[in-house]
């Protein structure tokens, strides 16, 4: 049994050929995707968080939204970029998501990866300390953000304050128990995984990350969460860790499927430069006939590891289509292989 969702990028452009044609109606459009997918019977809608872009950036009151719209899928991100984050305030906005969702948040954080602008953190006001790089400015925020959503009081009360506060330090409100035990680290590295482990977080892993031994993306990318789950067993957490992977799958049932993803041309492995020193590995697409598309994720080792798949969707076709294409997987491929 597997844990099976969506993950958008929430792209839109004015062009004719997209039924996402304003931020408006990617927000919206969201919302209703994540409708349909809980009714159709999936078990979480993710957004990716990028800023400077015709993409979701502020992912907040879009979690919200689908909390109030829905019952009963996990609401998550995968992920949001900590480098352009105050710790402080992103835990007052997830308590606040969290709750009008009923405890099912769950927030794939990370460093980062190149963005659209140089150092865009930059214009958010935040730049790495003395010695240390963006990535572990973000891996900093992050550690913060963890500290505070366990709920302990930090923070010198007002001798004479406005409204009258609790005994002892304050926390930051609202607080939401149990959200910290859903936070998720989006891992590119084998070390980063390892990292997040230690810290209790659960692992995301995307279709690219580190080429660390020139081996198939799968194989490196089971490797990464083996090494994730030894060191969540090292560490002696209380709670189970999850673990997701993130595919672009697409079973070919009628002719708008093989119009749109029939050519097979992303069928294979890509490498390349996420930056002038890191080597990077793509994760191939899936697209075929259910029989075929069955046979090929048997294969998949890193898949058949992770209790969570993340299906990437193309917003930009509209709510219909995408509805129409988790509902294939659910329907057609998920069952032959176990996960329903």
């Amino acid at each position: 049994m597997k844990k099976i969702g969506f993950l958008s990028f929430g792209h839109w452009t004015p062009s004719s050929q997209s039924q996402t044609r304003s931020a408006s109606d990617m927000l919206l459009q969201s919302i209703d995707l994540a409708v349909a997918a809980e009714d159709l019977g999936a078990d979480g809608a993710y957004f990716r968080v990028h800023h400077f872009a015709r993409q979701l950036a502020s992912p907040f009151p879009l979690l919200a939204a689908v909390g109030a719209k829905t019952s009963r899928i996990e609401i998550g991100t995968a992920v949001i970029d900590m480098r352009y984050e105050n710790p402080l305030y992103m835990a007052e906005d997830a308590g606040a998501a969290d709750l009008i969702a009923g405890g099912r948040l769950h927030l794939g954080i990370s460093r980062g990866s190149p963005e659209q602008v140089i150092d865009g953190w930059r214009y958010f006001g935040y730049q790495p300390e003395e010695g240390q790089s963006d990535a572990d400015m973000g891996r900093r925020h992050a550690e913060v953000f963890l500290e505070v959503l366990q709920g302990k009081g930090f923070a010198q009360p007002n001798p004479r304050p406005m409204f009258p506060n609790p005994p002892g330090l304050l926390r930051l409100e609202p607080h939401s128990e149990g959200l910290r035990d859903r936070i998720w680290w989006g891992a590119g590295s084998n070390a980063t995984a390892v990292w997040a482990a230690k810290l209790g977080m659960n692992l995301q892993s995307s279709t690219l990350k580190d080429d660390e031994t020139g081996e198939a993306f799968h194989i490196q990318q089971a490797k990464q969460i083996r090494a994730y789950r030894e060191a969540w067993k090292e560490a002696g957490h209380a709670h189970e860790a999850r673990v997701s992977v993130s595919r672009s799958i697409f079973a070919l049932v009628d002719d708008r499927d093989r119009a749109y993803f029939g050519y097979g041309s992303e069928n294979e492995d890509k490498v390349g430069f996420i930056d002038e020193n890191t080597r990077a590995i793509f994760g191939r697409s899936y697209a075929a006939e259910p029989d075929v598309l069955i046979e090929q994720l048997r294969k998949d080792e890193a898949v058949a590891e992770a209790d969570t798949l993340l299906l990437t969707v193309p917003n930009q076709l509209g709510v219909e289509y995408n509805a129409h294409v988790i509902e294939a997987i659910l329907t057609h491929v998920a069952p032959a292989l176990g996960w329903r």
